[in-house]
């Protein structure tokens, strides 16, 4: 019997709560928000305005960030950016759906 392949097993999606704390870690790094830890921030909390308050260059940092951590691709449609990163839950599907579409 053959070994397992480790690398299938390294592309073994992580589950979104997984995925949603190692975000929320990446935020926190990434901004240097030390007064808080992952569980601090609802995954549905809005990231921008009233929410935690992150501004234009927060996103920019969140955004290479992304690209290097996760090797996601990410447009620069106004739109489409608002959306993914309105929240930690949105910016993990936009994530997970990213990887996904990678692996295919």
């Amino acid at each position: 019997m053959n070994p397992p392949d480790t690398t299938a097993m390294e592309h073994v999606a992580v589950t979104r709560e997984a995925l949603e704390r190692d975000i929320a870690q990446l935020i926190i790094d990434t901004l240097n928000l030390e007064h808080l830890t992952a569980t601090d921030i609802p995954v549905d909390q809005p990231l921008f305005g009233d929410g935690l308050g992150l501004d234009s260059v927060d996103a920019l940092e969140l955004a290479l960030a992304l690209q290097k951590n996760y090797a996601v691709r990410i447009e620069s449609d106004v739109k489409d950016a608002r959306r993914h990163f309105a929240t930690i839950a949105s910016l993990a599907a936009f994530v997970g759906t990213q990887r996904a579409a990678c692996a295919d």
